[in-house]
């Protein structure tokens, strides 16, 4: 008989949570001036799909370690959709959605509603509804089928008093953070089902415990022509030495990853070490509600990652220089680099230490996308532009047909080295 709810597996024999790693298969397609349109979804689960083999499968062949997509927030398909369900949404960028995996009873649901209700409401901001996901169960394992979580979005209105799309970003993170811990002590959620994939104003997560191709077929949102962006990450999971399950598939909040934080424990062990000393005047004495920044319960080494990046960036700190810090490139005196970078690292290091792979991530703060391979140099990526401003990046060559014309360049990303995309500035 299989367990129902598989995230809850502890120690016992070889198996122990503290070593699960990652190696998969990333991708990543957008338009460089930042025009949005669901061609670039519909190329993306292409890609996806086409990464399928880097993925795994288990015993049931229908049932995989994960894959999932990150976009853009799509206001038009969210306007329509509530619309249809009587909520009131303003304008794009005057609210957030949260896309949340949750346990099926519902005298825990409606548990969970009243907790993140009182908290939105005493963060100031507006709880404007829930709607739930429309996906296909029959597309996808039996295995999957039987650890589904519920799957349920809810609305944050942004109050008047928020001043821009930054503290609004901020707010959302200290709202989410709260919701985790109380519905953790609440006793609740006693599957541990509870996850919320994202919580923003300008971008979304749909994944799954699921094969990449059936994705589309799953979540019935992904199909429709509202549904736009202007670049979408993809990844398919291969999960070495971890359990798959629903919330571990990828992509994260802000990340998608290949290959494995080798130095995980130390990064972990100096972060709960320091985070009582933590200041920062975009958080003020907020910061202190955020701990822990990596929970117990986090039990991948791209949670761990995705978790630190989420605090650098709320401190106001660029994307690029978040990933700086955190992946430097080798920059030791016997190297040749310009002084400023070296005393950039050199700065940097007596903040944080670096967390060092083979891994390759592509990150995302909703309007800059920044690849980076870590100085191990280890994890392939390769990206092609094309003529008409499509960028194409992924764990390898040839996961979206384009005809050889319209290459206007490829190349690959080296050992150490970034590449940024801002969609703002079209370049």
């Amino acid at each position: 008989m299989v367990e129902k709810y598989v995230p809850k597996f502890g120690k016992q024999g070889l198996y122990d949570p503290s070593f699960e790693h990652d190696a998969c298969g990333v991708g990543m397609v957008a338009n460089i001036k930042g025009v949005k349109s669901h061609s670039i979804v519909t190329q993306g689960l292409e890609v996806l799909c086409n990464l399928e083999h880097r993925g795994a499968r288990g015993a049931d062949p229908e049932t995989g370690d994960g894959a999932g997509v990150l976009i853009q927030m799509p206001h038009e398909f969210f306007a329509a959709q509530c619309s249809a369900l009587d909520i009131d949404l303003p304008e794009a960028g005057l609210y957030a959605v949260g896309m949340t995996f949750m346990s099926h009873p519902p005298e825990e649901q409606q548990g969970i509603e009243r907790i993140i209700r009182d908290i939105v409401e005493r963060e100031g901001q507006v709880l404007l509804g829930w709607r739930d996901v429309p996906v296909s169960p029959n597309e996808i394992g039996s295995l999957s089928v039987q650890v589904m979580p519920a799957i349920r979005q809810f609305f944050v209105g942004r109050s008047g008093d928020v001043a821009d799309d930054t503290a609004f970003e901020l707010k959302l993170y200290l709202i989410r953070r709260q919701i985790e811990e109380a519905v953790a002590h609440s006793g609740l959620d006693e599957s541990c089902e509870f996850y919320i994939c994202s919580l923003s104003s300008n971008k979304i997560v749909y994944k799954g415990l699921i094969v990449a191709s059936q994705l589309e077929r799953f979540y019935h949102d992904l199909a429709d022509e509202d549904l736009v962006t202007s670049f979408v990450l993809v990844h398919s999971r291969f999960s070495t030495n971890t359990l798959g399950t629903w919330k571990l598939a990828h992509p994260y909040r802000f990340v998608i990853h290949n290959g494995e934080i080798n130095t995980l424990r130390g990064n972990i062990n100096w972060m709960t070490a320091r985070q009582h000393m933590f200041a920062s005047e975009a958080l003020g004495q907020d910061v202190k509600r955020l701990l822990p920044i990596i929970g117990k319960d986090v039990q991948s080494d791209t949670a761990s990652f995705d978790n630190a990046l989420e605090l650098l960036l709320a401190t106001g700190r660029s994307l690029p220089h978040c990933l700086m810090m955190m992946i430097p490139e080798a920059w030791g005196d016997h190297l040749p680099m310009d002084q400023d970078k070296k005393d950039f690292y050199e700065y940097h290091s007596s903040l944080m230490e670096p967390w060092d792979g083979p891994a390759l991530i592509i990150s995302t703060d909703g309007k800059q996308v920044c690849g980076v391979l870590d100085r191990n140099g280890l994890r392939p990526c390769r990206y092609l532009v094309t003529t008409d401003d499509l960028l194409v990046m992924a764990s390898e060559t040839g996961v979206l047909d384009v005809p050889p014309e319209k290459v206007l360049f490829k190349d690959r990303i080296r050992p150490g080295r970034m590449f940024l995309l801002d969609t703002e500035e079209g370049r």
